[in-house]
């Protein structure tokens, strides 16, 4: 079930901002465990890096590069090093992306470009290069995260560049989906919730936590229905079961990781 010999997944943002997993650490582990030849970029080569260690530890397949997911010609380099290196691409995996506070009455137009590029145009750019691969190769799996702030707003804190963006990631992916559904490529969406990785204590302890890491946890931990937040592997395990050919007649859609938090937050 769920195995993936064979397949060469291309996965940014294998890296994680601590140490743990972040869901693209935990993402291209997962899909090496499944057999996955994993060629993985971030823009902290030092991070992919430890990643690679740890898959290649596991008797896995990893190859990393340094690559800034906002940049054409970085994620087109990207792309070719792992074409020559592994012969094609049938996985792609969007994963970069992160939050800024803030709504159009006060956020900086810079800060919203920044959201914007940070969170949709890294996605756009990944289908870009890798769909001629794909197209060429007769087929292929996309995987693209939004969050759940793409589907509903949150009153606790305005966020409304990452909202728009993690939103337009859904309606991408949905129409990456129906253009390519007869060439064989799939596309989907996984939609996070309040999930616990490396960047809670990296960055949302400072942005929105006042310095209390322990706090913040538990107050993120109580607003989720099942009692806890989400892990990498959360995410990573549902991008398995999308990409595998046990999805094979799912695209277009989109699989909520949260642990029914967005049902219930106010």
């Amino acid at each position: 079930m769920l195995r993936l010999d064979g397949k060469v997944a291309f996965i940014s943002g294998v890296g994680s901002s601590g140490p743990g997993w972040g869901n693209g650490r935990a993402t291209a582990t997962v899909l090496a465990r499944q057999g996955a030849r994993v060629f993985g970029t971030d823009v902290d080569l030092a991070a992919a890096g430890h990643t690679r260690a740890g898959i290649e530890s596991e008797g896995g397949t990893c190859v990393v590069r340094r690559a800034d997911a906002t940049v054409s010609s970085q994620v087109a380099e990207a792309v070719t090093a792992c074409v020559d290196h592994f012969g094609g691409i049938d996985i792609l995996v969007n994963n970069v992306g992160g939050s800024a506070p803030g709504g159009p009455a006060t956020m900086s137009e810079e800060e919203w470009d920044s959201q914007i590029d940070f969170n949709l145009k890294t996605v756009f750019l990944g289908c870009h290069h890798v769909l001629p691969v794909m197209l060429a190769n007769g087929g292929g799996a996309i995987v693209n995260l939004s969050s759940v702030a793409g589907i509903r707003q949150f009153t606790d804190r305005p966020q409304a560049a990452y909202s728009a963006s993690k939103a337009a990631i859904i309606e991408l992916s949905r129409a990456v989906a129906i253009q390519h559904a007869k060439e064989g490529i799939r596309c989907n969406t996984v939609v996070p919730g309040l999930m616990h990785t490396p960047l809670v204590e990296s960055r949302l302890v400072h942005q929105v936590g006042g310095g209390d890491a322990e706090g913040l946890n538990r107050s993120r931990a109580a607003k989720v229905p099942m009692g806890r937040q989400g892990d990498g592997f959360d995410v990573a395990h549902a991008v398995a079961f999308l990409v595998s050919d046990e999805a094979g007649y799912i695209t277009g859609a989109e699989i909520v990781v949260d642990g029914g938090y967005s049902l219930v937050a106010p």
